[in-house]
């Protein structure tokens, strides 16, 4: 999979959660890792993040949102619930992406949605855990993509793999004559 991501946290309070995030983004392969107004007690989070994606895994703990310094090129995705994001099965993933998720029990702050690039939703009935959220969101950028084949058009699987180009294919056979 071309292109590399990250995944972080505003105003999260329980470490619970943000220890549930930290080792699914390190399952699923998370550049970096990043949070904004935090209050994150290793020493909990640490009891469910058991594969200690810290220890694996750069994490910026950023104060607030003026000290957030993504690096260049990446774009910022919002997870939020709002009348105007774009579904997430219809979203096209960048290929630099940060994810951002909000608190349990609040929104993304009004600053953090003005920085956003996209805000994107996950077509629940209501909200779901902020470790959930994200654990859907990277699925789905794993699934979008990754090279996996279609899936096939009835129930089971799997589909037949994607067929690869030859190499060459495309391009005008280059030969060269000998001078005689």
């Amino acid at each position: 999979m071309r292109g590399y991501f990250a995944i972080g946290v505003e105003g999260i309070s329980k470490s619970y959660n943000l220890g549930s995030l930290m080792r699914t983004s390190h399952a699923f392969g998370a550049a970096f890792l990043f949070t904004v107004n935090a209050n994150y007690q290793q020493r909990k989070g640490g009891k469910i993040d058991t594969s200690r994606a810290p220890a694996h895994v750069p994490l910026f703990e950023w104060d607030s949102i003026d000290d957030m310094d993504l690096p260049r090129g990446v774009q910022l995705v919002a997870i939020e619930l709002t009348e105007d994001a774009v579904d997430l099965p219809s979203f096209r993933h960048p290929k630099q992406a940060a994810y951002i998720l909000g608190p349990e029990k609040g929104n993304l702050s009004p600053e953090m949605m003005a920085r956003a690039d996209h805000v994107v939703k996950i077509p629940t009935r209501f909200c779901v855990n902020v470790a959930m959220a994200g654990a859907l969101v990277m699925y789905d950028r794993l699934r979008c993509l990754g090279s996996f084949p279609d899936r096939p058009i009835s129930a089971g699987g799997p589909a037949e793999p994607k067929a690869k180009k030859p190499v060459g294919s495309g391009r005008v056979p280059f030969s060269r004559k000998k001078n005689d």
